[in-house]
């Protein structure tokens, strides 16, 4: 038996298959390895769809994140434009101790691939809702993008279901072109999900001042027949809202039912441990906004929808894969551009039990920008949020390390 795989698979070409293929290469992974893609594109990166894309500041070879000489100068053979369909035992591999029996990927134009290890990054497909029609929006993919700036230069007014980060983006975009801009929410306040409460009404307050007709606290019934060209809703009190087009944005849904015949738990995307390892499966792991890692420190298991913490899995997946030292903690971090501004975060929100305004009176109707957060679980920061202040929150990134690890 050998210490290392002699082939791995890596299902998934956006930021974190990526990752985890360079990954294997920096630490040292001589073997073989593929990259199967269900998109036809080269890896790119998404955060930009929903930004520079979607405005039109930028095309889409900035966004390239390897060019496929790149990709082929590492030693990776690639299959874009496939999608994975299966994955079944494999007939024993190299016999390698950490993956027998191995695996058999099954792709969707027949092919098949045999290796001793996979690392499954498929990500998420975009949320839909009950009847929506086929040219309403969602925005996961590069052709989204494209599909949905196109149309853009085409309307006058929008409708965005969904008040999180794709659709303040998106509305962001549609209001900077000129176009009247409805956002419906059905939480109290929008972006509660990821900041809670307190400060998704702060950046609430981004949506009005920029211009947008936000309605928080909405129930859609189903789309209707709008009175002309467009597109309509029916809300729970009766009324309809309507578009010149309309954008869906209420979150994703992890890619795993091609992994159904496995049976692993596939109830929130992919089950984890600390280091990636999928839980009912040999010689496999997850990465990316698919996979639920164990967080051994606060005893739970965690999905990371973040651009940062894809890479910092990968890294961290690749050298398990390899029986390498791990590589040093990181602190979640992520961003939003809105309205003019730019929200980072830092640490994990969710295990707090209190916010604290740190800096600035944007919680006490002063201006958003400048406003920095800090959630506190009793007196432990473990997260801090700043509007247009990066250079306060990058203070606290140190303190908000240690209380990860306590």
């Amino acid at each position: 038996m050998t210490g290392q795989p002699e082939h791995v698979m890596v299902v998934g070409a956006g930021l974190a298959g990526l990752r985890t293929v360079e990954q294997l290469r920096s630490a040292g992974f001589q073997g073989r390895i593929s990259l199967v893609g269900a998109e036809p594109h080269a890896p790119y990166d998404r955060p930009p769809l929903s930004k520079q894309i979607l405005t039109g500041d930028w095309e889409p070879e900035r966004i390239v994140l390897a060019q496929l000489d790149t990709l082929e100068d590492l030693g990776v053979r690639v299959h874009l434009g496939m999608e994975a369909v299966a994955l079944r035992p494999g007939d024993g591999g190299s016999g390698w101790d950490r993956g027998a029996p191995g695996h058999e990927l099954e792709l969707s134009d027949g092919a098949t691939l045999h290796g001793d290890a996979v690392v499954i990054a498929t990500g998420l497909a975009a949320r839909t809702l009950p009847g929506q029609p086929a040219h309403v929006y969602t925005l996961r993919t590069l052709d989204d993008a494209l599909a949905l700036r196109d149309t853009l230069t085409r309307i006058e007014s929008l409708l965005v279901v969904g008040g999180g980060f794709i659709g303040a983006e998106v509305a962001t975009a549609a209001v900077q072109r000129g176009i009247a801009v409805t956002v419906l929410e059905g939480l109290p306040v929008v972006l509660a999900r990821a900041l809670g409460p307190d400060v998704g009404a702060l950046a609430g307050r981004l949506f009005t001042e920029g211009g947008v007709d936000l309605h928080t606290g909405v129930a859609l019934t189903g789309f209707t027949e709008p009175a002309g060209p467009g597109v309509a809703v029916e809300l729970a009190d009766g009324t309809t809202r309507s578009a010149d087009a309309a954008v869906v944005g209420i979150g994703g849904v992890p890619r795993v039912d091609w992994l159904a015949d496995t049976g692993i738990d596939l109830s929130n995307g992919l089950a984890c441990g600390p280091t990636g390892r999928i839980h009912g499966l040999d010689a496999a792991w997850a990465v990316g906004d698919v996979a639920a890692w164990d967080d051994p420190v606060h005893g739970e298991r965690y999905r990371d929808e973040h651009w940062t913490s894809a890479s910092d899995q990968a890294a961290m997946a690749a050298r398990d894969i390899l029986g390498a030292a791990p590589p040093p903690a990181t602190v979640p971090y992520f961003w939003s551009d809105q309205f003019g501004l730019k929200i980072q975060l830092l640490g994990r929100p969710e295990l707090a039990d209190a916010v604290v305004q740190l800096h600035g009176t944007g919680f006490d109707g002063g201006p958003v920008r400048g406003t920095v957060a800090g959630y506190f679980d009793g007196d432990r920061l473990m997260a801090v949020v700043g509007f247009g202040a990066a250079r306060i929150v990058t203070r606290y990134r140190m303190q908000v390390a240690e209380a990860a690890v306590d």
